[in-house]
């Protein structure tokens, strides 16, 4: 109802205006820094645990189909 009246440009000034008055212009450089590195560690975790990238260096040794076939 509020998005129809103002409009989606208005909106976001509006919340950058009251995201400044909340936290302070001292304080957005860090808010936004801590954001950044938050991001960059998630990626990079999503990346370690992606078994699309071919790691193969945690599953060495584990492979049971590797050794020596027993016939009965």
């Amino acid at each position: 109802m509020l998005a129809d009246l103002i409009g989606p440009d208005s909106l976001i000034v509006i919340a950058v205006v009251v995201v400044v008055l909340l936290f302070g212009g001292s304080r957005l450089p860090k808010l936004a820094r801590g954001l950044g590195s938050a991001s960059h560690e998630f990626k990079k975790g999503m990346e370690e645990g992606d078994p699309d990238k071919g790691d193969t260096s945690a599953s060495k040794g584990d492979d049971k189909t590797s050794g020596p076939v027993q016939s009965n």
